[in-house]
């Protein structure tokens, strides 16, 4: 039986919400005034929105990753084999190139 892949960033995230309510508890605490709390709290939410974006992003770009390894390579344009290539210089015939 597999057992299921532990979700990092979804913790990740659930811990940061969790700071994100806890850090202006503890200012109000010690005193901070309830303007400064409110701007921590905001400040944190920011940061935890956008560090979730990235690792979402992240999780995607390894997923596609992943799903790409069992796929054949292609070439540099998407065509297979290797063919005449365009552009450049050709000799005609025997003439010798510079």
């Amino acid at each position: 039986m597999e057992r299921p892949t532990p979700d990092t960033a979804g913790d990740l995230i659930r811990w940061a919400s969790f700071s994100c309510a806890l850090v202006p508890v503890v200012l109000l605490g010690y005193g901070t005034s309830l303007a400064g709390a409110a701007g921590a709290a905001l400040g944190l939410a920011a940061v935890t929105a956008v560090c979730r974006l990235l690792l979402r992003q992240s999780e995607r770009g390894a997923a596609r990753a992943s799903a790409e390894e069992g796929a054949p390579r292609r070439g540099r344009h998407g065509r297979v084999g290797s063919g005449a290539h365009r552009g450049g210089r050709h000799a005609g015939g025997d003439t010798p190139v510079d």
